[in-house]
């Protein structure tokens, strides 16, 4: 049965021991891991410092790493999460050895610690039981980590459609916003997710001393399809919202033209006007025509309307309107 041990308020430990094998695997999940935390796995496992400053909590990696040392195997993996409205990448360092199995994280990522409390009841239904083998449970992590990303990806695809029916309701000024937040939802993605195909890629050669390499080759294997399908849905979500940012801005182009073409046929119509009303202003005495007759005002208003209505049907004969 397995062992769990809360050795402090941010280390847990779950010793996986089948008997029906020899030996048995240790995996310690440490949650915001500081000074006392880093301090604990330099003294019982001898971890390389650099690696530790890496994984303390203060210090968040800016690419994944992956560092295959003499007795123990590193990696610095991020998976994209919703922080409010907008996407983060939230890390998780590995240290995998014979044996042993160390995850650090920053305790955003849910799956990673519902994962962990379900090893705690319903360990005999994991491969790694069957195995006793730190590189399956890594596979095991891995699984339910990269499956976590696609409620994400679903949210981003319920987001696109709303956007996309904002855009044909003529919302054009709502849509704008929601298309700059979701491009930049998406690029984060992708930046965060760019990595995993390759990097899953090389664990497929990992070696194992309790589990046969096509064994481990198969787990990794599905997770590299796993991996490139989530890729495919970035670059699709990515083409779909270009191109509602394009016909956005078409829309909003279509409408700004509209408006200028009004105030330009307005101002055709309403400058000619105004010269007229300018001119017959001027009351030069013995020059100006109209300026003693009684219905000279009336003259030039009836003057002033039918121009402007000539215009009107010039513009409207040539479409215009």
């Amino acid at each position: 049965m397995p062992a769990y041990k809360k050795i402090s308020s941010n280390i847990q430990q779950l010793t996986i021991n089948n008997p029906n094998s020899e030996g048995k695997l240790i995996w310690l999940n440490i949650a915001n891991p500081g000074k006392k935390e880093i301090e604990y796995l330099r003294k019982k496992y001898n971890f390389d410092l650099g690696h530790l400053h890496a994984s303390s909590s203060k210090v968040v990696s800016e690419r994944p790493i992956v560092n295959n040392e003499r007795d123990y195997f590193f990696m610095i993996l991020h998976f994209p999460i919703f922080s409010e409205e907008n996407i983060i990448p939230a890390e998780v360092d590995f240290f995998v050895s014979h044996g042993y199995l160390v995850t650090l994280h920053n305790n955003n990522l849910p799956a990673l610690n519902n994962f962990f409390n379900y090893c705690k009841k319903e360990i005999t239904n994991l491969a790694s039981y069957q195995f006793e083998s730190s590189a399956i449970l890594l596979s095991e992590i891995l699984e339910k980590l990269i499956y976590a990303c696609y409620p994400l990806l679903d949210e981003n695809g319920r987001k696109i459609t709303e956007v996309e029916k904002l855009i044909f309701a003529q919302a054009q000024r709502r849509s704008a916003s929601k298309i700059l937040v979701l491009k930049r939802n998406i690029i984060n993605t992708k930046k965060i997710m760019q990595n995993h195909k390759n990097i899953l890629k090389q664990l497929t050669s990992m070696d194992s001393h309790v589990v046969e390499k096509m064994i481990l080759k198969k787990h990794y294997s599905r997770l590299v399809e796993q991996a490139k399908r989530i890729w495919e849905i970035i670059d699709l979500q990515k083409e779909m919202i270009d191109a509602l940012h394009a016909t956005n801005e078409s829309f909003l182009n279509y409408k700004m033209s509209s408006i200028m073409k009004t105030l330009t046929i307005f101002s055709v119509i309403v400058f000619p006007l105004t010269l007229i009303a300018a001119i017959f202003s001027m009351r030069v005495e013995g020059g100006m025509p109209l300026l003693n007759n009684p219905i000279g005002f009336w003259v030039i208003i009836t003057s002033m309307f039918l121009g402007a209505t000539l215009m009107l049907w010039i513009f409207e004969k040539k479409r215009w309107l």
